[in-house]
This record gives C-alpha cells, structure tokens and sequence, in this order.
C-alpha cells in the first residue's frame, strides 16, 4: 500500500512540474519575468508556510541556531530570486519547448559543479554523460542546425544554461546544512520574497496585471514551487524503491512537450524531440554510473 501511495504521489509531482513550462508562457503573454515572480513567489511562501504549520514544523523553525536561519536567508537571493529571474527571461525568449529541454540539464551542472566546488572526483560516467548531454543541447539550441552553429536566440539559451548553474549552486550549498528541507525552503522564499519585492518596486513592475497573468502566476506559486515539491518528498519517504520512483521523473520532460503542443499550439519541433532524448539519455548515463557505485 505505501509503494501504491509512493508511485501516486510521485506521478502527482510530475504531471504538475511537466505542466509548468506551459504556465510559464501563458502567463508570460501578459506579465514581465518580475511581475510573474513577485506573485509566483509569494503564494509559494503561503503555501510553504500552510504546509509547515500542517507538519506542525514551525517549532524547527523557532528552533534552529541563527547561522542556519541567516544561511538560509542568504540562499534565498539565488533561488527564489536570481534563478527565477533568469529561468523566467530564458522562457520570455526562447519557445517552451527549447527553454524547458535547456533547463532540465541541471543535474549534469551539479555534477561538474560539485566536482569543481566540492573538490569530488568526476567519473568517466560522467564525462560520457556530458558528452551525450550538451549534444543534445547543441542539437536543441540550433533546432537542428549542428554543424552552421545556428542558434534561434543565443542570449535565451545563454539564461536557460546560465539557470542551470544557478539551480546546480543552490543545491550544492543548501545541503551543506542538515535541516529539514521544507523547513529551509521557507526560510529561502522569505528572503526570496522580499528581495524580488523589492527589485519589482524598483523596476516600477508593481501595477496593476491582466487577471490572465495573474491567475497563471498562482498556478506557477502553487505547483512550481510549493505543493509539488511537498508531494515528491512524501514518494521518496514513503518508497522503499528509491531508484524506481526517482526514474519517473524521466517522464517530466516529455509530457511537458504534450502540453507544450496541446496547450501552447508549438509545432514540436524533431530537432527538440531527438536532442531531449540525447539529454535524458545522458543523464542516465550518469545515473547508472551512480547505482553501480552505491549498490
């Protein structure tokens, strides 16, 4: 019964998080990348805190010694705030469907980055998956133009890669300290909040928005970054199959192509289809090389 409820919720996660992409661009189409954030971030902070108070975790909160908490805060600047930011522009230039396939490199990044931050050794899995990976990304990149080097927007696949960097930074130094996640993803939009409040009265983006907007900003402080994250914890909780419920997420990244297609009107491009299926199979790659190594 809990592997029943483990695969429920971990299916649950990814068909709202390869939703997404989707909301970005809708919503897009009436706010600016700021304006998306500013609400997106809030409502994620509600719902953060609705979940923390239903856990019955804000006594860790009250709990935690002041470098955790002021760690946690200076986190936030990268992500909710610089990494959203960045990804949000990468969508407002690129179609969904490049912007999504570009972002979904983020584990690579980690692993090169761990191996230069972390000063871990990088395995020859690794650099095969690189390989396998930023071919894919090149193929994305130039909708399939290879060898003209032809790129549709350099400066939007510049933000989709450069968000991968950003993503791959949180991550490393976030779990540099053991506390609860939801915990420290509160403390992070608290932060992230108030910084991207801030930007938004400076950029003069704090006005009145097309309900169209705003509803999908909602949506994206719902989904993308609050409850969904909430449900992949309770899969990998309540799994005794770590590795075969993680694998579902493999599913994300072309089911966002059929919303992309069905809900957006995009023509899915081939060259997107082949260098998506180069990117997954990279980061296989580098994900069998890891269960060999544990098992």
């Amino acid at each position: 019964m809990a592997e029943k409820s483990a695969t429920m919720y971990a299916l649950s996660a990814v068909f709202l998080w390869s939703s997404v992409a989707t909301a970005f661009k809708l919503s897009l189409a009436y706010v600016t990348p700021v304006q998306l954030l500013v609400i997106a971030s809030g409502v994620s902070l509600l719902v953060l805190g609705v979940l923390l108070w239903q856990q019955g975790k804000f006594a860790l909160l009250r709990a935690l010694p002041k470098k955790y908490i002021l760690s946690m805060l200076f986190l936030g600047g990268i992500n909710p705030f610089v990494y959203y930011l960045v990804l949000f522009q990468a969508y407002a230039l690129l179609p969904a469907q490049e912007a999504q396939a570009l972002n979904y490199t983020w584990a690579l990044t980690l692993a090169y980055l761990s191996a230069l931050v972390l000063k871990q050794t990088l395995r020859w899995q690794e650099v095969l998956a690189g390989v396998v990976c930023y071919g894919g990304v090149l193929v994305v990149a130039t909708r399939g133009d290879v060898l003209g080097l032809s790129f549709g927007n350099p400066v939007g696949v510049a933000l989709a890669l450069a968000s991968t960097l950003l993503w791959a930074l949180y991550w490393i130094y976030s779990t540099k300290w053991a506390l609860d996640p939801l915990v420290g993803l509160f403390l992070n939009f608290a932060s992230g909040f108030v910084l991207v409040l801030g930007w938004a009265w400076m950029q003069g983006a704090l006005v009145v928005m097309p309900w169209q907007g705003v509803v999908g900003a909602v949506y994206v402080g719902v989904f993308e970054m609050g409850i969904t994250f909430f449900l992949w914890l309770q899969a990998m909780r309540l799994t005794r199959q770590t590795a075969k419920i993680a694998n579902l997420i493999f599913l994300s990244p072309f089911l966002s192509l059929v919303f992309i297609g069905l809900v957006l009107g995009e023509t899915i491009l081939l060259s997107t289809v082949v260098g998506l299926v180069l990117i997954v199979l990279g980061l296989s790659v580098q994900k069998m090389g890891k269960s060999k190594e544990t098992a």
